[in-house]
């Protein structure tokens, strides 16, 4: 049977690849809970600092696999609770950059959007289509595209069920850059690069408090930000960073 995620390293960078090219990298279970048990691997890995996700050239994912749940009745799919497992990628508190080229639809547009980070190539397409299966998106893609690109912009295309090329997610917000399709998988893995010379502790603490702007109002959310901002203080990293500022030199950070 073939591996349904790939995975390697390189370098303080760990690497998930779909891998169901014969479906366009629809999710399954099975993909799903590969990716999971890699993604919390790696979390929990201390030499991983920071996490890609890609697809191929030609879809980054093209949605959920349908076979899976086209007969499912009401009780059959609430039984099944597929959707819990979503919250363990939110749950990953290393960053994680998605390689995106091609389709990136329906669930494939909401695993895009669990990440911290897009990289898309121009050939790269976004959307929640689910509308025309009769259903909306329910892993957080009504929730996620609305913090993205705002109400009226998300309710169009939910509701229409339309794409939008990279460009139009740039301009957006949805996506961090976008580059040619020849370049985007190694344009993420330089993103990663970089951010893995930063000290993992603060990465962490980075993500957590951005990721708060979603479920707290701004001054619960400045109080996070300060005992965050704190706690870094107890950290070798931080002595090491501000001592290497004051030496003129590069810090060395080892995630203490």
């Amino acid at each position: 049977m073939q591996d349904t995620i790939l995975t390697n390293k390189e370098g303080h960078v760990g690497v998930c690849t779909l891998n169901r090219p014969e479906v366009l990298n629809a999710l399954n279970i099975e993909l799903m809970d590969t990716l999971i048990e890699r993604l919390e691997g790696f979390d929990a890995d201390p030499d991983i600092r920071v996490i890609v996700i890609a697809g191929s050239e030609k879809a980054f994912a093209a949605g959920a696999d349908i076979g899976e749940m086209a007969n499912a009745s009401l009780v059959e799919i609430s039984e099944r609770n597929n959707l819990a497992r979503w919250k363990r990628i939110a749950s990953v508190g290393k960053p994680i950059i998605a390689a995106v080229s091609g389709f990136a639809l329906g669930g494939g547009c909401e695993l895009a959007m669990h990440c911290d980070m897009i990289v898309a190539s121009e050939s790269a397409q976004f959307g929640q289509p689910e509308i025309k299966l009769g259903v909306i998106p329910g892993a957080g893609g009504t929730q996620r595209l609305t913090r993205a690109v705002g109400k009226f912009r998300a309710m169009e295309i939910i509701m229409t069920g339309r794409f939008m090329t990279a460009g139009e997610a740039f301009d957006a917000g949805l996506v961090t850059r976008v580059v040619s399709k020849e370049q985007f998988f190694e344009e993420a893995m330089q993103l990663a690069r970089e951010i893995a010379k930063m000290p993992p502790l603060a990465l962490k603490a980075a993500k957590e408090a951005i990721l708060a702007v979603a479920n707290t109002t701004l001054s619960m959310g400045l109080e996070y930000e300060r005992r965050l901002f704190y706690s870094l203080f107890a950290t070798e990293d931080q002595k090491e960073g501000m001592k290497a500022f004051q030496e003129k030199r590069k810090p060395e950070f080892k995630g203490k």
